[in-house]
């Protein structure tokens, strides 16, 4: 059952996890942390105690929230106790393994990185995606006016139930559409999940004092930006490597943790809108490739 270092770490019975783009770079080797073949993909996870080292906060038969980076699609996983956290009240398995990996990517980036303030107006590209829907709603959660850029068709019922004030379709002139929706202003904040052939004017739809998030390059290729531009005026590109940020900052897992659990006091629901057996991981992030999951996928096991 157990690796040798199970004694000090969690051990769960994984009820839930969460298929998110990471894990797919990861299978594919084009991820920034590779790992070595034969190895389990799988960063987000929900599930039981089974046994915890003395000491810890969790106990046998608790619901908790795992992130341990690769392994969570399995019947059973061992955790070091700093990746483990309590189950927000109000959650399902499914809606738990949903909230890790995109949510708190996006309350990183619109909070630390971005400073959003409430009454900002925030456009998310990618919007249909986990990573979009995520933004969607914490930036709404966060008192923003949101914009949902979206390419794919028959997904405004969608965007608008998470919380978009508006959809812009990114066909041409969507520009202009945006500027039309914010008199003329722009956004303050724009979150890009995306990256690719609408890169350049999302920094045009930016007021001055506006900040680009950089999040992933999930249209392909990796944009460059005239800094004349930034500095004519008065705009950001910054980047919100999430990831990158725990392995210097650990302790902000537990703290963007807590913060979400107070979002999902006040009715945040993870949008989870398929799921997959645990033995269908494989099928799920093919899928997930293919562009056919809007919203978030998860594997459910039991």
């Amino acid at each position: 059952m157990d690796a040798p270092e199970a004694e000090d770490h969690v051990v769960l019975d994984v009820r839930a996890a969460g298929i998110c783009y990471p894990d797919l770079l990861l299978t594919q080797g084009r991820y920034q942390a590779a790992a070595q073949p034969p190895f389990v993909p799988g960063s987000e996870v929900a599930g039981v105690v089974v046994r915890a080292p003395a000491g810890s906060e969790f106990a046998e038969g608790q619901n908790v929230l795992a992130a341990p980076g690769i392994g969570g699609y399995a019947e059973r996983l061992a955790v070091p106790p700093a990746f483990v956290l309590p189950m927000p009240q109000g959650l399902d398995f499914a809606q738990g393994a949903a909230i890790l990996a995109n949510h708190q990517t996006v309350h990183f980036a619109l909070t630390r990185r971005a400073g959003l303030l409430a009454g900002e107006k925030v456009l998310v590209l990618g919007s249909a995606g986990g990573i979009g829907s995520a933004a969607i709603q914490v930036a709404k959660a966060l008192g923003a006016r949101v914009l949902a850029g979206v390419r794919r068709d028959h997904t405004e019922e969608f965007l608008r139930g998470l919380g978009a004030d508006e959809v812009v379709p990114l066909r041409e002139g969507w520009l202009a559409e945006a500027k039309d929706l914010t008199a003329g202003a722009g956004v303050d904040i724009v979150v890009d999940p995306v990256g690719g052939d609408v890169f350049d004017d999302a920094v045009r739809a930016l007021s001055p004092g506006g900040r680009l998030l950089v999040l992933g390059f999930a249209g392909g290729a990796i944009p460059t930006v005239k800094v004349n531009r930034l500095l004519l005026r008065n705009v950001s590109v910054v980047g919100a490597g999430w990831g990158e940020f725990l392995r210097t900052n650990p302790a902000a897992l537990r703290e963007t943790a807590d913060a979400l659990a107070e979002l999902v006091a006040g009715g945040l629901r993870p949008p989870v809108t398929a799921t997959y057996p645990l033995e269908r991981g494989a099928e799920a992030l093919r899928d997930l490739a293919a562009g056919k999951i809007v919203g978030k996928a998860v594997l459910v096991n039991g």
